[in-house]
């Protein structure tokens, strides 16, 4: 709620699991250093339980050697009854990794067997939690035909201590924590027809909330790519020097410079969450993936307004990207992923005005629905009164193998041009 001071809006059944249900995860994520050495780490551990898309159960670890820019993987999915959930509080684990408690205290020992690396940690919330869109759904949020529920803490005082390359070092920092649980499909997003009343008024709720806030204009430039669709997203968490902490999740409208349909908090204390729902983005940099033929920004900036409140913030990867693959064979996506890195983010917050600088550190996540037909983009500028009418479109198309630039313009002087380039 914006300006306002909540009361914890989660309880014990919503901690624990919600079995049976189409899928189901408890995520945590780090930033921290280690006391002996001032070395930097960063980690992302989930636990997550029935799919259509997975296995029964899975149990994922990525450890960030941050300075050393190396990241060790673990991935683990199993049919066994092995896997541990407990219903009215967190209590899940597999092969002796865990991660256990209820708001405010979790603590969690997760195995690297692969790479001998263990992490001995303990989370102490700094701030209540809160649902996505609580304020608008109750946080429910669609997929497709399907409904999922996110809830996260987006600081966690974070100690324990971490064991790689044969030493056990002491660890202080902060975290996150995320439970998500729902019934949808990644694969099949469209299958989920039981769940229409329940997807429907929420994409109804939804859309009025966004259109009160985003007036329909004419930009100045907007891109489009085939792979930032609707079954992706952009996302970002972060703690600043000062304090505060964010939480960024934009969903993908094949849009990939232009308005952002998805939601940003900003948390400046224990108990208020400022929501901004007027966001803009652009990519200055992007990655293409290391397996699939589709990029994902490596360097990205947001402007946000809501009400007097203003914020404009950039984000840099400073490490390699690890790209978590599902393939899906299929006729029109290839493959799921999810591509993780460690940055840094910079910029200020306005209240209108006092303006206060931001510097942090941050964890990027973009998660790709991958084409079948490649890496496919336009863009579009627009040149608008007193300058001129017209617009200039490029096409960059890894499918057809061209790049198509146009240009039509009808003020002050009327011109068309068309130049097609073949690509190797």
């Amino acid at each position: 709620m914006e300006n306002k001071k909540e009361k914890n809006p989660w309880t014990t059944q919503d901690e624990g699991h919600h079995y049976p249900i189409g899928l189901e995860w408890w995520c945590t994520e780090g930033i921290f250093k280690t006391i002996e050495n001032n070395k930097n780490y960063s980690f992302k551990a989930v636990l997550s339980i029935g799919s259509a898309d997975y296995e029964d159960y899975c149990y994922f670890l990525t450890v960030f050697d941050i300075e050393k820019n190396r990241y060790y993987t673990y991935r683990v999915y199993s049919k066994s009854d092995d896997f541990k959930f407990t219903k009215n509080r967190v209590d899940v684990g597999y092969e002796g990794s865990y991660i256990k408690g209820k708001y405010p205290n979790y603590s969690m020992l997760l195995h690297d067997k692969n790479n001998d690396i263990i992490l001995d940690l303990k989370f102490e919330a700094e701030t209540l939690p809160h649902w996505i869109a609580q304020e608008i759904t109750d946080g429910m949020l669609p997929m497709g035909l399907g409904f999922y529920r996110y809830g996260f803490l987006p600081k966690c005082k974070l100690t324990g201590s971490i064991k790689i390359e044969n030493k056990t070092l002491k660890a202080q920092g902060f975290g996150y924590v995320e439970h998500i649980w729902g019934n949808w499909s990644y694969s099949n997003p469209l299958t989920q027809i039981r769940q229409l009343k329940k997807t429907i008024p929420t994409y109804l709720k939804l859309g009025k909330w966004w259109f009160s806030k985003n007036k329909i204009k004419i930009p100045d430039t907007i891109s489009f790519t085939n792979e930032n669709n609707p079954f992706g997203y952009d996302w970002a968490w972060a703690v600043f020097d000062n304090g505060w902490s964010l939480f960024y999740g934009n969903i993908m409208f094949w849009i990939m410079q232009g308005p952002a349909l998805g939601v940003l908090y900003i948390t400046p204390d224990t108990k208020t969450y400022w929501k901004f729902g007027k966001i803009r983005f652009k990519y200055n940099q992007i990655r293409f993936s290391k397996n699939y033929d589709f990029c994902y920004p490596s360097d990205f900036e947001i402007t946000a307004e809501e009400g007097r409140k203003s914020l404009r913030l950039r984000f840099k990867m400073e490490t390699d990207t690890y790209e978590h693959v599902k393939k899906l064979n299929g006729k029109i996506w290839s493959a799921f992923v999810i591509c993780e890195s460690v940055g840094v983010v910079e910029g200020y917050y306005c209240d209108g005005e006092k303006k206060t600088m931001l510097n942090g550190k941050c964890r990027i996540e973009s998660q790709r629905q991958v084409s079948v037909f490649g890496h496919n983009k336009i863009r579009f500028d627009f040149i608008k009164p007193p300058k001129g009418f017209g617009f200039n479109a490029e096409l960059d198309s890894h499918f057809l193998k061209r790049n198509i630039k146009t240009k039509i313009h009808l003020l002050p002087k009327f011109s068309i041009k068309l130049k097609v380039k073949t690509q190797k």
